[in-house]
C-alpha cells in the first residue's frame, strides 16, 4: 500500500531551482505551458517573467534540445561574468570598462561551448579553417590597451676599433728582404629608442573586429545554427545594461547563423539609454529584438481550472518521478492522478495547492514541500495547504520587502482599501497610473499577482485597467487581523481560528474596487517612507 509519507519525504527533496538540475532532468521535468513552442522561433527574442516563473527551466530546456537536434547551444548565466571590481565599483570603473570585462567572459564562454562542440565532431575537429577561426575569436576579445602617460628614451651607442699587422720574408740564396704591412679601422654608431607606457591596462574590444571572427566562425558551422542563450539579465548593473545591449547589437544580433535569447525581468531592465551627447545606444525592443513572451503570462489561468491542475500535477509528478532509480521511487507513483490519491486528502486540497501558487512554479514546489512538512505521515490537507502558503509568504516574499518601505505603506494601503472597505482579494489599477510606482516591487515580489490586461471598468469603459490579485499567501496571513471577511472556510489552530474564506477571482465583484495610485501618494508623507 502506498504511503504518504513516503511521498511528503519526496516532496520535500525537489531541487527548488533549475540549475539544480542536470540536463537530462531537466529536459525530463520540463512541463510545458505553451511557451516551447513560442521559444522555438529563429527570432532574436526578450523572454520577461517574475522571479518563480520558470524562465531558466525554459531557456535551459530550449538550449538542450537544440543541442540534441544538432545545432550548438550556448548557455550563459549573466550572474556568472565579469568581475567584482566591475559590478560593485561603479564609481571606480566607468561602465564601458566594466562592460568590457563582461564583455570578455561571455564572448569566452560562447568559444568554450562552441569548441565542446567541436571536440564531440569528428568532422570539425579536422577542420583547418574552422580551427583557425575559433583561434581568431580568442585573438578577437583578447585585445588589451594601457591608459596612461607615455615615455620615450633614445640611447645612442658609439664603438670604435683598430687592428694592425706586419709581415716579413728573408731569402738567404739571393738577398730579398720583403716587408708587408696592413692596418685596419673600425668605427660603428646604434641609435636604440625605448618606449614605456606607464598607466593601467584595459580591456579593447574592436566591435567589427569580433563581429566579423564571429560571422566566419558561424559559417565554418556549416548548416548549424547557434543559440546564445543569456539567463539572468537582471543581475547585470543597472547603468551596463544598455552597453551591453549595444554589443548584441553590432556583434551577434547582425550574424545570420546566431539566435539570442535573453531571460529578463520586466521591470528590471534598462535595455535602451540616451548618452550626454544625445546618442541613443542598446537594445530597440521591436526591432533589435522582439519581446512578446512573458511567462507571467503564459502562466495565469484565470478562469481555467483544469489547465491549471493539470499543469501543476505533472509539474510535480515529472519532479518526483524524473531521474530516480527505483529504490528511490516513491512506492504507488506511477500516473499523475496517483500523486493526488497518495498525498492528498481529496482533489479538494490539491486544487487549494494550485491556488496558492498563483501560477507561479517555484511557489508551487515551496509550498506543497513546507505542507508535507506539516502533514508528515498523513496526506496533506487544505489546513496544511494554507499554513505553508501562509508560512513561505512570510518567509520569502514579506522578506523581499524589508528593504522596500513604501512598497510595505503601499501593500497595507491596499489591505485597507480592498480587504476591509471592498471585502475582496482583487482590484483594478489604471494603465496610465501604474508607471514607476511601488506597485511594481509587490508585483515582482510575487505579494501582487496580475491576472488582466487592458480590463474595463463597468463606470469607465473609455479606461483601460489592469486587474491584480492579493497573493493567496498574504491573505491567509492577514486573515486572524480585523481585516479578516467573515466566511465558511476552516483553517488550522496555528494562530488562525475560525472560520474564514479565501475570495476566488471572481472578476464581476472587482468591477468597483479601483484602486486609485494618485490617492495613495498624496497619502504619503515623506517622513512616512522613511
Amino acid at each position: 500500500m502506498a504511503l504518504p509519507s513516503a511521498l511528503n519525504s519526496a516532496l520535500g527533496k525537489i531541487p527548488k531551482r533549475a540549475e539544480s538540475r542536470g540536463e537530462v532532468e531537466l529536459r525530463d521535468t520540463f512541463e510545458d505551458s505553451g511557451v516551447a513552442s513560442a521559444l522555438d522561433v529563429v527570432d532574436h527574442q526578450v523572454i520577461y517573467g517574475r522571479r518563480g516563473t520558470g524562465k531558466t527551466h525554459a531557456l535551459r530546456y530550449l538550449t538542450a534540445t537544440k543541442i540534441d537536434e544538432g545545432d550548438v547551444g550556448v548557455y550563459v548565466d549573466l550572474r556568472t561574468v565579469g568581475s567584482a571590481e566591475g559590478i560593485f565599483d561603479g564609481e571606480q570603473i566607468g561602465p564601458i570598462e566594466r562592460t568590457g570585462r563582461i564583455l570578455v567572459d561571455l564572448l569566452n564562454q560562447v568559444h568554450d561551448e562552441i569548441l565542446q562542440v567541436a571536440l564531440d565532431d569528428n568532422e570539425l575537429v579536422g577542420d583547418a579553417l574552422f580551427v583557425s577561426r575559433l583561434d581568431d575569436l580568442l585573438v578577437a576579445i583578447g585585445s588589451i590597451r594601457v591608459d596612461g602617460p607615455i615615455e620615450q628614451t633614445l640611447d645612442t651607442e658609439r664603438g670604435r676599433s683598430r687592428q694592425d699587422s706586419a709581415e716579413g720574408s728573408l731569402n738567404v740564396v739571393k738577398p730579398q728582404v720583403r716587408l708587408a704591412a696592413s692596418s685596419t679601422e673600425a668605427s660603428s654608431e646604434k641609435d636604440r629608442t625605448v618606449v614605456t607606457r606607464r598607466g593601467i591596462e584595459k580591456i579593447s574590444l574592436n566591435f567589427s573586429d569580433v563581429a566579423r571572427a564571429l560571422r566566419l566562425l558561424a559559417e565554418s558551422l556549416s548548416a548549424r545554427r547557434v543559440w546564445v542563450v543569456l539567463d539572468e539579465w537582471a543581475s547585470v548593473p543597472w547603468d551596463v545594461q544598455p552597453y551591453l545591449g549595444a554589443f548584441l547589437v553590432r556583434c551577434l544580433l547582425p550574424v545570420r547563423a546566431i539566435t539570442v535569447k535573453i531571460a529578463a525581468i520586466e521591470r528590471q531592465t534598462n535595455f535602451r539609454t540616451k548618452l550626454p551627447n544625445g546618442q541613443l545606444i542598446g537594445i530597440e525592443l521591436g526591432a533589435d529584438m522582439s519581446a512578446n513572451l512573458s511567462l507571467d503570462d503564459f502562466m495565469v489561468f484565470e478562469q481555467e481550472e483544469n489547465r491549471a491542475r493539470n499543469f501543476f500535477r505533472g509539474l510535480l509528478f515529472k519532479h518526483l518521478t524524473a531521474g530516480t532509480d527505483e529504490q528511490r521511487q516513491v512506492p504507488g507513483l506511477v500516473k499523475e492522478s496517483d500523486l493526488i490519491s497518495i498525498g492528498f486528502t481529496d482533489s479538494r486540497a490539491f486544487d487549494e495547492l494550485v491556488r496558492a501558487a498563483e501560477g507561479v512554479p517555484r511557489d508551487a514546489i515551496n509550498i506543497a514541500a513546507k505542507a508535507a512538512w506539516r502533514a508528515a505521515d498523513r496526506r496533506i490537507s487544505i489546513p496544511d495547504v494554507r499554513s505553508a502558503a501562509r508560512q513561505w509568504f512570510q518567509d520569502d516574499k514579506e522578506g523581499a520587502l524589508k528593504g522596500e518601505p513604501e512598497a510595505q505603506l503601499l501593500l497595507n494601503w491596499i489591505i485597507d482599501k480592498v480587504i476591509r472597505d471592498k471585502k475582496a482579494r482583487g482590484f483594478l489599477v489604471n494603465q496610465r497610473e501604474q508607471g514607476a510606482t511601488p506597485l511594481t516591487a509587490l508585483f515582482d515580489a510575487r505579494v501582487l499577482h496580475l491576472v488582466r490586461r487592458g480590463y474595463s471598468a463597468q463606470d469607465e469603459p473609455g479606461e483601460r485597467y489592469d486587474v491584480y490579485v492579493i497573493d493567496y499567501g498574504a491573505y491567509v496571513d492577514l486573515i486572524n487581523t480585523q481585516n479578516a471577511p467573515k466566511g465558511t472556510l476552516l483553517v488550522d489552530d496555528d494562530g488562525l481560528d475560525g472560520w474564514v474564506e479565501v475570495p476566488t477571482q471572481d472578476l464581476r465583484a472587482l468591477r468597483r474596487a479601483v484602486l486609485d495610485l494618485g490617492e495613495f501618494a498624496r497619502s504619503v508623507q515623506p517622513s512616512d517612507a522613511v
